[in-house]
């Protein structure tokens, strides 16, 4: 599969990026370079390997919950830049 300076084109202004000619043109040959790698996977022998989600033998580790006392409230707010009625004061985010 290859791709044209139009698709580098087309993909960079979906991306909201202004390439100059000379970066199109950088971009499509690395792309198509890229490209030409992955489809020489295709000629890969993979006949005896097993499917895998992830390439290191890894299971999720959970952990148990456990409860913990909380932090008392001054101590959590103790390093806050400031603090109102006892809680973190943040800017307004929303009008």
């Amino acid at each position: 599969m290859k791709i044209g300076k139009n698709d580098v084109a087309h993909v960079a202004n979906l991306a909201k990026l202004k390439l100059s000619e000379a970066e199109t043109e950088q971009y499509t040959e690395e792309l198509n370079r890229v490209l030409t790698y992955i489809e020489n996977l295709d000629h890969l022998d993979t006949e005896d390997v097993l499917p895998t989600v992830h390439v290191l033998p890894l299971q999720n580790v959970f952990r148990e919950d456990e409860t913990h006392l909380c932090l008392p409230r001054e101590e959590a707010l103790a390093n806050a830049p400031e603090t109102e009625d006892g809680m973190f004061r943040v800017p307004r985010v929303i009008d």
